[in-house]
């Protein structure tokens, strides 16, 4: 496989295959492409080395050995997929270290706003592969077989979908130049900032996105128009960057949405074997979604192969299986990991009726390791009883012939508020153990959050449960009880808890901007004096990162405080303090 190896600096602007040394000076050289991708790949067939590496741009971009092999094997369909044509499916592996590229410095601007399901991987890239396979007589083989992956640390599935099938096609007739120059101009983009709407020109389209924010509403909003006096020609609009079509996605599970939405919020460890790459990315990128706005804190793989650095790690049965959901095409992994408690094993979508054929729930000794029939293969029994009205509503969506995207809509709402219901009681709860506003004094350590009792919190649900806002009945406190032993409730205590340190330290230095500091500092020792400066400075510091949700107002007070405080203290401790 060829692209370069070893140490140095991640990125250096170059040509195709050969950097340019002079370049390797300039201050974060592909700064605006590396806020969107971190490299583009070309993987192609070749008789005697399999799937190899052609490319690699920009050229600089250091990836290991092992991150090189998992694209290769990742980026073809595998042989049971019998893909020809184009096809287009994304991927999903774990960073393997090396030095990072300087605009992860940036990550936390971006991530403060973003929200939490939205934000820069720290540890994966995604890959979006579209692949070509087209009988081609002046080939050894008599196929041209050759895939274009964009590498990102961005989930957004769908932009990056769209930006493929403009360019790809017109790579596989042009070949380098035309990917040479649509990397510089990706290189002209702005950043990602969340909540604004961008204008992203490539080879004579321009794509106009929304970049989700958390303080968005949490439902379905197509980008705000922006003003197109002077795009010529007019913009192509993306309704979303990473949505998928839910509806279509889930059509073959319709009535298991519920156990699979269950399935998830507990981390469950799943295994999605689908006829192909593109079936088994959407119906597990589908799944992660369900949880939205709630953070997808287990691993993911939309594709996986057994060519996969983790296929022992995931395949062992010495211990349990990891909580991760796998998609899969080959067959062979029935019988690999048939110890795995869920199987969904979905087929091409057939029609029965006006609803496509449903798989049925049957239990895991039935799976065969050969010819496995459609179905979930699982003993898990929903806590929640189905939602028979939402099934109705969907089937007579598409008796009436109802758009797909208002059936997605529909299910993504239902999906959304049933996120909520569970989440509301916690977060309430959650909030009802951050100390009163009173009891922060400016001269006092700030008081401690209390810690969260699980039995306090499921006593709250009688009165303050997720009844107040669903309709749907069931054994909701076996379901928190299980969540609590989750990665999710894992990932969502921590986070909240942060937040709420936060704003613990936030209120703090409020209350000592308000307080009359002279006043405080008449019958202090000079030790007394200069820890305070210190706890300023420090809390100035994590304000300015972005960690202290504290007003501008608020910072410019704490500086001045700080200068009065030093001000008061001999000329040694001030150079010390405050070194010129």
């Amino acid at each position: 496989m060829d692209a370069l190896s070893g140490a140095g600096p991640r990125r250096a602007r170059g040509r195709l295959g050969a950097a340019s040394p002079g370049a390797r000076a300039a201050a974060a050289p592909w700064a605006r492409f590396s806020a969107w991708l971190e490299c583009v790949c070309v993987v192609t067939f070749d008789l005697e080395l399999g799937q190899a590496l052609e490319l690699v741009y920009p050229s600089d971009f250091r990836l290991t050995d092992k991150e090189k092999s998992s694209i290769c094997y990742l980026s073809f369909p595998d042989s049971h997929s019998g893909c020809l044509g184009d096809t287009q499916f994304s991927f999903r592996i774990r960073q393997c270290g090396g030095q990072k590229s300087p605009w992860h410095a940036e990550d936390q601007h971006y991530n403060s706003g973003a929200p939490m399901s939205l934000q820069r991987e720290p540890a994966h890239y995604f890959g979006y592969v579209y692949f070509r396979q087209v009988k081609d007589s002046s080939m050894k083989r008599g196929y041209f077989q050759k895939s274009l992956v964009l590498v990102s640390r961005l989930p957004f599935v769908r932009l990056f979908q769209a930006l493929l099938s403009l360019i790809a096609p017109e790579y596989f007739d042009k070949l380098a130049p035309c990917l040479e120059a649509v990397c510089n101009e990706i290189d002209q983009w702005p950043a990602p900032v969340p909540g604004q709407t961008l204008n992203l020109p490539v080879m004579g389209v321009v794509l106009q996105v929304h970049v989700p924010s958390r303080v968005d509403r949490p439902e379905h909003s197509p980008p705000k128009q922006c003003s197109h006096e002077n795009l010529l020609p007019a913009p192509v609009v993306l309704t979303s960057v990473h949505e998928l079509d839910l509806f279509r996605c889930f059509q073959p599970v319709l009535t298991h949405v519920q156990t699979l939405w269950e399935l998830m919020l507990l981390g469950e460890p799943l295994v999605v074997l689908a006829p192909s790459p593109a079936m088994s990315s959407e119906m597990v990128l589908a799944l992660i979604s369900c949880l939205q706005p709630l953070k997808f804190c287990c691993d993911y793989r939309p594709y996986f192969t057994i060519h996969d650095s983790e296929f022992k790690e995931f395949t062992t049965r010495t211990q349990a299986p990891p909580n991760v959901v796998l998609g899969v095409t080959n067959p062979f992994f029935i019988k690999t990991l048939q110890h795995w408690p869920h199987i969904l094993r979905v087929g091409e979508p057939k029609m029965s009726g006006d609803l496509p054929k449903q798989v049925k729930l049957k239990k895991p000794s039935r799976l065969k390791t050969l010819d496995t029939k459609p179905g979930l293969y699982t003993t898990y029994s929903a806590h929640l009883h189905r939602d028979k009205a939402l099934l109705k509503r969907l089937l007579k969506g598409l008796q009436k012939k109802r758009p797909w995207d208002t059936q997605t809509a529909l299910l993504r709402r239902h999906l959304l508020e049933l996120t909520q219901s569970f989440i509301i009681p916690l977060e309430h709860y959650m909030a009802s153990l951050m100390p009163l506003q009173k009891s922060i004094t400016p001269w006092k350590t700030p008081p401690q959050i209390r810690p969260f009792r699980q039995d306090d919190f499921l006593r709250s649900l009688e009165h303050a449960g997720p009844q107040l806002t669903c309709i749907l009945k069931g054994d909701w406190l076996g379901l928190y009880r299980r969540f609590f032993k989750s990665p999710h409730f894992d990932g969502w205590y921590r986070q909240r808890h942060k937040e709420m340190a936060q704003k613990l330290e936030a209120l703090h230095l409020e209350a000592i901007c308000e307080a009359n500091i002279e006043t405080w500092m008449k019958d202090k020792s000079e030790v007394e004096v200069v820890d305070l400066v210190l706890k300023l400075q420090e809390k100035l510091v994590q304000a300015q990162g972005h960690q202290l949700p504290v007003k501008e107002t608020t910072l410019e007070r704490a500086q001045l405080y700080i200068e009065t405080v030093v001000g008061s203290l001999p000329k040694d401790l001030q150079a010390v303090l405050c070194p010129p």
